[in-house]
């Protein structure tokens, strides 16, 4: 029996633990769709994702997830960086989902890069309600996934404790640089 849980499986743990139905969460990277589809699952009919890509292709893939899914109508595609949030997101959000890297299946070349994260991290910070949460799996075994975890450690690390609390999930001892979590809630 194995009861390890991988990095992506645990942030979906902590945002199913903190969104009510109703609610406004975001997909910042929305990639396959995958988390998207889980997020709309979340909400309800009276909740909305706002769901964050460069890529035509990703938000045509998550497009077409949500149709079968019957889902399309809790969420609002976006293609934009993520950095642009407060640009399309009003009010308070109870979560905030990032998937770092590239598009499984697309050009490696197109990663997420560590100025625009920050940014994207720090705005929603600014838009998460008491006790919502940002969750962050990261890939750094592709060129810049090293320098992007180093600098989302180093911005965490110093965020303010009576504000946030930080959690940082990985698995130590497997090779290639398997993915890690972080995660973050608002205090106040």
């Amino acid at each position: 029996m194995t009861i390890v849980v991988k990095s992506l499986q645990m942030a979906k743990r902590y945002i199913s633990a903190c969104v009510s139905e109703g609610e406004q969460v975001v997909d910042a990277t929305c990639g396959n769709g995958r988390d998207t589809l889980f997020l709309a699952e979340l909400v309800g009919e009276k909740g909305k994702v706002f769901s964050f890509d460069i890529q035509a292709e990703a938000l045509s893939k998550t497009r077409r997830l949500l149709e079968a899914n019957n889902l399309l109508s809790r969420v609002h595609l976006i293609q934009s960086g993520h950095e642009h949030i407060q640009d399309y997101v009003h009010g308070k959000i109870a979560a905030v989902m990032f998937n770092l890297g590239y598009l499984p299946g697309g050009d490696h070349k197109i990663v997420t890069r560590p100025d625009t994260t920050v940014a994207a991290l720090s705005k929603s910070l600014q838009l998460l309600r008491t006790g919502g949460i940002v969750t962050i799996v990261v890939y750094s075994g592709h060129k810049g996934g090293r320098e992007e975890k180093d600098t989302l450690l180093n911005y965490c690390s110093r965020l303010n404790q009576d504000q946030f609390t930080v959690l940082h999930y990985t698995i130590i001892n497997q090779i290639n640089e398997p993915p890690s979590l972080l995660v973050l809630e608002r205090l106040l």
